[in-house]
């Protein structure tokens, strides 16, 4: 039995902390959602070599097809989820765009069931309910029935569907792959993806302003390669489903710090949501008590 180093709940705590900063530096940045979307990836996947080369890339030649499948479908759900996902910030705000994408146990808990199998006890699947309650809370008072806000928050929905659809992928993958070359292999896959994505929409690659090149590298390093790293590290050994479940937490603070940074207000709806979130959440992880591991299976 492979036994975690660190606790993979307080991987989870950092990871979704790191992950609250992207839609920040999204907003901030003048650059069209592909690009920095690109950048994003391509910049994560130049700082990893280092740390590839020459130790994991031996596990590339050890993939079967399935798994190479696996992490090929799982890098274009990640490259078209971050492209959803920028393009709604362009018609809605942090809150109700969050609130949206991390809306993921909706997807997880179906997806989970058919593809793996997974059962959930009615504590579960009541602890979920009442958070995307509390996230729907969070948002409420932020809602706007317009063309515009509604287009950007199905962006955001339809993206929220892909990334869990990359996380399920991912945890097929990541039973018998290490996580550095698992996550390099779907960051670099993710970047091809969003390069062709680019050409072919027409938008450009450079010029822009110093500050953009900042948000790029600081996207690259906060919120992908400690933020959805750490993620990656935790499915070996969580389900999809409970990172899913914490995932919730990152409107919270997303939305703080929206308010201190770009101005947003937070509504009494949202901090009355969060600590729905909270509460429930905490109970979620609690009544599954021990991180579950994910034994090595055979290549097929």
């Amino acid at each position: 039995m492979d036994t975690p180093k660190i606790n993979p709940y307080f991987a989870l705590i950092v990871g979704v902390l790191s992950v609250s900063t992207s839609a920040i530096f999204v907003k901030l940045s003048s650059a069209d959602a592909a690009v920095i979307a690109f950048y994003r990836l391509f910049f994560s996947v130049l700082i990893m070599i280092p740390f590839f080369f020459p130790k994991y890339i031996k596990e590339l030649f050890l993939m079967n097809k399935k798994e190479w499948s696996f992490s090929i479908i799982a890098g274009i759900f990640l490259a078209f989820h971050f492209i959803l996902w920028f393009e709604s910030l362009n018609y809605t705000t942090v809150a109700s765009s969050t609130v949206l994408v991390t809306l993921q146990p909706l997807f997880a808990f179906v997806g989970t069931f058919l593809l793996f199998n997974e059962k959930f006890s009615a504590k579960a699947i009541l602890c979920a309910i009442i958070a995307i309650i509390g996230s729907v809370i969070i948002s409420w008072g932020d809602f706007k029935i317009s063309g515009s806000a509604l287009y950007g928050d199905f962006l955001a929905l339809v993206a929220c569907a892909f990334i869990t659809a990359y996380l399920l992928f991912g945890q097929e993958v990541r039973k018998r792959i290490s996580l550095i070359a698992y996550t390099f292999t779907v960051y670099l896959i993710s970047s091809i993806v969003l390069f062709i994505y680019v050409l072919f929409s027409g938008s450009t690659l450079y010029p822009y302003p110093p500050s953009d090149w900042i948000y790029f590298v600081l996207l690259a390093l906060i919120p992908t390669l400690l933020g959805h790293t750490l993620f990656n590290w935790s499915i070996k050994w969580l389900s999809t489903s409970t990172i899913s479940m914490a995932i919730l937490f990152e409107p919270v603070g997303a939305a703080i710090l929206a308010f201190y940074i770009l101005n947003e207000t937070i509504l009494w709806t949202q901090i009355i949501g969060g600590l729905i979130i909270i509460v429930s959440v905490t109970l979620f992880l609690v009544q599954e008590k021990k991180p579950k591991v994910i034994q090595s299976i055979e290549s097929s």
